[in-house]
């Protein structure tokens, strides 16, 4: 009751997101029942048939599903590895910078594009790599054959994934960045008394200080690692492109809006949604006990 008190004023500050968390994220996952029914909208939940697991096995059952699920982890993957390496490469370089108002600008150029919606930038990479597009101009200039990057299908996942990385790096790299301006500089002051030069620093100092936050920063991305992107590839891609860029999100969309096949779609979004419990759960355990981290 002491604690209770003492921090009874973040409890209330607490309250207005707990209740909007409870209304929007608690709150739908009651139509998670479609998932075990052959759902009919007008007959609602409480009269549509239970049909166990036959949703499940309906959609693994489907020529797509191995194709979609591989496209969602390998994009998912690539996205996770580059959201931690590019942030982490481009803050230690900008912490060597001396010039405070170069950083600054670099910053704010870096930090920018994550501002925009997908609906801004979707268009402007659409533009940039369609056929008639700069991209092409430049390939051109070059003597060579223009390339159908929004048709092709290895060109396009590349696009994919390079584009997320630079609209979302800026984010984590400013995080990395307030790691690093945390860190005891006392600790680099001994290290230059006993010799260690820039590269010595940063193995044994830098990158030690600030790996709490990369682990962090692993945990968050894990347990999307099966979102892949919902609203950028949605945006962005095209029928000729299905093979290399359908997710689960995406699939799921066209499942359940287009085919109208409400309880197949609901029975694909459970199942991403208990692997990523699965993987944060999984990666939180492997945190806690290798790096002493706990959220509580």
């Amino acid at each position: 009751m002491k604690k209770l008190k003492k921090n009874y004023p973040l409890h209330v500050m607490l309250l207005p997101g707990v209740v909007f968390t409870l209304i929007y994220a608690y709150g739908p996952m009651a139509g998670l029942v479609m998932a075990f029914q052959e759902f009919e909208p007008l007959s609602g939940f409480f009269k549509s048939d239970f049909i166990g697991l036959d949703n499940f096995k309906y959609v693994f059952q489907l020529p797509d599903f191995n194709q979609v699920l591989w496209n969602t982890v390998l994009i998912a993957v690539c996205k996770m590895v580059l959201f931690l390496l590019v942030p982490l490469i481009l803050a230690l370089l900008l912490n060597e910078v001396t010039k405070s108002w170069f950083s600054r600008f670099v910053q704010s150029a870096i930090f920018l594009p994550f501002f925009l919606s997908w609906t801004v930038l979707g268009g402007i990479v659409i533009e940039l790599f369609s056929l008639n597009g700069p991209v092409n101009a430049l390939v051109s200039s070059f003597g060579l054959e223009p390339i159908m990057f929004m048709l092709d299908n290895s060109w396009f996942r590349t696009i994919i994934i390079g584009s997320d990385v630079w609209k979302g790096m800026g984010y984590n790299m400013i995080i990395m960045l307030a790691a690093i301006t945390g860190i005891n500089a006392t600790l680099y002051e001994a290290a230059e008394v006993d010799g260690a030069g820039k590269w010595k620093q940063m193995i044994h100092i830098t990158l030690p200080g600030i790996a709490p936050i990369v682990i962090v920063l692993s945990v968050l991305g894990l347990g999307g690692v099966l979102n892949a992107g919902f609203e950028q590839i949605l945006i962005m891609y095209n029928p000729t492109v299905y093979e290399g860029s359908d997710i689960i999100d995406t699939f799921v969309y066209r499942l359940g809006i287009f085919s109208q096949q409400f309880g197949p779609a609901a029975a694909v979004g459970l199942f991403k949604s208990v692997i990523s419990l699965a993987l944060v759960s999984a990666t939180y355990y492997a945190a806690y006990k290798y790096n002493n981290y706990r959220i509580f």
